[in-house]
């Protein structure tokens, strides 16, 4: 009937009903991302350059990333509670909304030359990058086990188009700002604001009805068809909760350290904005472009295949930044590349892991716990680089990060070693 609004009851009693909004899920995760990916893009690509050019040294040039990341983290956490209580369309969009009205106080920030009203603003900016980065996780709602992987990449590919976009308009960006009186290192961020604000109304106006909420009517639906018994809360897998998150923990680190000096390195040894746009772009392409194959690889070859993957891409990444020379482009190129790669292969086995290992009913919440860790670990990764720049080189932190990866390996072995005595455990128990 035309106006009439499905509930989510009635749309998990038919099959098709449910597929249908699965797909239409996916598309306003996709649309919204496009836009999001390009406002994600800004901060990482001129955060640092514009606190550099504020402070005039390069000791604290890590703090817009780490600023951003921390914001990052704490949106992260309330996204989480307030999806779990009021869906996914909610918490998203606030998010989103948020970031790009702090977009435009880093514009205001660097035209009044206030670094602590750059720093304010990044912090809440950071909220826009967690809507981002939790939007992967709306695609899984209504995704069967066999999906997950390839819906959580669509939605990171998606990412691609804007994120790419973002960074080659820096020096577009940087000329219209200027056009306007403003300072040209902000000229992104104009574009940031409009692209979150724009991302955070497609998910308020269109994610509807809110997957999240039909996910857990389904979930409610099976288990009293199943058992005929008043719903219990399921409990969650702890041990894939913890590999899950650790491997996107140290993913980010790694990739956020290494990522956020590439541009004070580059701008040292004479490249310009735009050869630093370049090498970032094709990062975040990196990011997010293989996303539509790595998904596959993650529901086929497996969780645990794809998740040692990352461990050595990111080893390999911090060898080649560390042994690149300073003035040569395709080598900076060839690092950030697997930089993004390594990360993309944590990122996607990661999630797959932790939505593995939750249910509808406490999803969203721990879910939004482990972005937490994520952008912590972010932070941390962005706050250090600096210091340790300052006080060894760039190649000693790419090597550093790398070897850090490494970390993964014994982590995944000892998971994979207490799932088998659990299975062996349960087969005794009903053997």
């Amino acid at each position: 009937m035309k106006g009439h609004k499905l509930t989510s009851e009635e749309i998990v009693a038919s099959p098709e009903k449910l597929q249908l909004l699965y797909r239409r899920t996916l598309f306003i995760v996709v649309l919204s991302q496009v836009f999001g990916g390009a406002g994600l893009a800004a901060g990482i690509t001129v955060g640092a350059l514009l606190a550099q050019d504020m402070l005039g040294t390069d000791a604290y040039s890590g703090v817009p990333v780490a600023l951003l990341t921390l914001g990052s983290a704490g949106a992260a956490y309330l996204i989480g509670r307030v999806s779990q209580r009021f869906g996914r369309r909610v918490g998203l969009a606030g998010g989103f909304l948020t970031g790009g009205i702090s977009a435009l106080g880093v514009v205001l920030a660097a035209v009044i030359d206030n670094v602590w009203v750059l720093f304010f603003s990044l912090l809440f900016y950071g909220a826009g990058t967690a809507s981002n980065l939790q939007a992967r996780y709306a695609g899984t709602d209504l995704a069967s086990a066999k999906q997950r992987g390839k819906a959580i990449s669509i939605a990171l590919v998606s990412t691609t188009f804007g994120a790419v976009a973002g960074p080659n308009l820096v020096g577009v960006m940087g000329d219209f700002a200027v056009s306007v009186g403003v300072p040209s290192l902000a000229g992104p961020f104009i574009l940031g604001a409009a692209s979150f604000i724009l991302a955070g109304l497609v998910l308020l106006i269109f994610m509807k009805p809110d997957p999240l909420m039909v996910s857990k009517a389904l979930e409610n639906k099976k288990r009293m068809d199943a058992e005929n018994l008043p719903l219990t809360v399921p409990k969650k897998n702890n041990i894939g909760i913890i590999v899950g998150g650790s491997v996107m923990v140290l993913t980010q680190m790694v990739m956020v350290a290494i990522m956020t000096m590439t541009p004070i390195h580059m701008g040292h040894h004479g490249h310009g904005l735009d050869a630093i746009g370049l090498v970032i772009g094709i990062h975040i392409g990196a990011m997010y472009l293989p996303s539509l194959v790595t998904g596959v690889l993650v529901d086929k070859v497996g969780r645990t295949a794809m998740a040692l993957a990352a461990g050595v891409t990111l080893l390999l990444a911090g060898i080649v930044a560390a042994t690149a020379p300073g003035d040569n482009l395709f080598v900076l190129i060839l690092a950030l590349a697997l930089l993004g790669l390594g990360w993309n292969f944590g990122l996607i086995s990661g999630t797959a892991t932790i939505v593995d290992a939750t249910t509808p009913i406490t999803r969203a919440k721990v879910q939004g716990s482990m972005d937490v860790l994520v952008a912590l670990s972010g932070a941390t990764g962005g706050m250090m680089s600096g210091m340790i720049v300052a006080q060894t080189s760039y190649a000693m932190l790419s090597i550093g990060g790398g070897l850090l990866s490494l970390l993964l390996l014994p982590l995944i072995l000892w998971a994979s070693r207490e799932n088998q005595l659990n299975k062996q455990v349960k087969n005794k128990r009903t053997a």
